[in-house]
């Protein structure tokens, strides 16, 4: 396992730095931003992707006849662990630049390519989800909602939920249910939509910190023309792996999600004495922090290599989740304000942290595919895979 940097490694990372110490902004942008005014977030993290944008630093991993720079998995990480290093978190664009733009890239038409791509990169369209239901969240293949031929349109029905800032946004991807004779995986189509479509109403859903991220959006004979309609009909499955894999990226590593450093100076400047059962919860969080940074040095040798990451890249997502949680529970604890008020870092954190295990495929997901993948053990059977999805048992 390498832990310094190859020579092109070590250029690249200087290059980063050299880029973030003359233009990133003072205040912490992105999933560490601490104002409470949406609009006021939405807009500096615009102005951000401009900045990126106009300097070649908008989108590392597409390709450059695209405006990306046409780099690899190695220099993302280390973008992200420079971007950590200047309170920098996961981008409100990664709905856009990191889920719809590489998919728009491998199956999207050359109009589709023209339209959205350029504008993803300057910041002037913000893209949200549209793929989970009340119904249909871990087994996404569940999903109902329906679109309808009509003519050189479709017309869609139907709901979504947990659509993260759908309230802003301009455009949407969305996965709707074409032909409910065939199998769950087998009938579904995948669409980009104008948020500003008559028919569309987006509810927000308040956060347990009193926040507005998720939303659900409701769908009442929505017209999409078919030339939105990307990959082909009934064929959206495998789009929605395209974008799938690309978000499992976009999470990140714990560099973007929890600082150690963070925590330990926070502490410090606490005033409040750990007791010993505090002391060996911070001990335990420092261990989990630096497993996850060998783990990711690991990842990060395999794919300098040229290797595929797979057992890794699996424990990553479970790991990263519970070093989170575990993090937030350690800072409140020694923040009685923040505890009581419900302001402050360690008080986001806390409330912030539960989603980790939901979002980018929840932990029993995540242990699916360790027990199949990693360790071997039989799939659990499913006697509904081939059965049409009208035909389904419903609770």
């Amino acid at each position: 396992m390498d832990f310094e940097d190859s020579p092109a490694e070590a250029a690249f990372r200087a290059e980063a730095r050299k880029f973030l110490e003359e233009h990133a902004p003072e205040t912490p942008i992105g999933s560490r931003d601490p104002s409470t005014d949406r609009d006021d977030r939405l807009e500096r993290a615009r102005r951000w992707q401009r900045t990126c944008h106009e300097h070649g630093w908008a989108a590392l991993m597409w390709p450059k006849e695209f405006g990306g720079r046409g780099a690899g998995p190695i220099e993302a990480y280390i973008w992200e662990q420079e971007l950590a290093q200047f309170s920098i978190g996961a981008s409100y664009f990664v709905p856009g630049v990191g889920m719809a733009g590489p998919t728009i890239i491998a199956h999207g038409t050359e109009a589709q390519k023209q339209q959205h791509l350029m504008p993803m990169l300057r910041g002037e369209l913000f893209w949200c989800q549209l793929f989970s239901e009340p119904s249909a969240g871990s087994d996404l293949a569940a999903l109902g909602t329906r679109a309808i031929r009509d003519g050189d349109d479709w017309l869609v029905s139907g709901q979504k939920v947990w659509s993260s800032f759908a309230d802003k946004a301009d455009w949407g991807f969305l996965l709707a249910r074409t032909d409910p004779a065939r199998s769950k995986r087998d009938g579904i189509t995948y669409f980009l939509l104008d948020m500003k479509t008559p028919g569309i109403h987006v509810r927000p859903i308040k956060d347990s910190n009193g926040g507005i991220h998720f939303n659900e959006v409701f769908f009442d004979q929505v017209r999409i023309p078919d030339a939105q309609r990307m990959g082909e009909i009934n064929g959206g499955w495998a789009v929605t792996r395209t974008t799938l894999m690309h978000e499992r990226m976009a999470i990140g590593s714990a560099s973007s999600m929890f600082s150690m450093d963070d925590l330990l100076r926070d502490i410090r400047n606490s005033g409040v004495e750990p007791d010993a059962i505090q002391r060996q919860q911070i001990a335990q969080v420092y261990l989990w922090n630096r497993s996850l940074e060998l783990l990711n040095a690991r990842v990060m040798t395999k794919l300098s290599r040229g290797e595929d990451p797979t057992t890794e890249a699996s424990v990553m997502k479970l790991a990263l989740a519970r070093l989170v949680s575990a993090g937030a529970d350690a800072g409140l604890a020694l923040d009685p304000r923040g505890a009581q008020t419900g302001q402050g870092h360690w008080a986001y954190q806390y409330v912030f942290a539960p989603a980790l295990h939901i979002a980018g495929g929840t932990d029993e997901i995540q242990r699916n595919i360790i027990a199949e993948r990693v360790l071997g053990l039989p799939r659990e059977p499913d006697p509904f895979k081939e059965t049409a999805f009208e035909d389904l048992p419903r609770s």
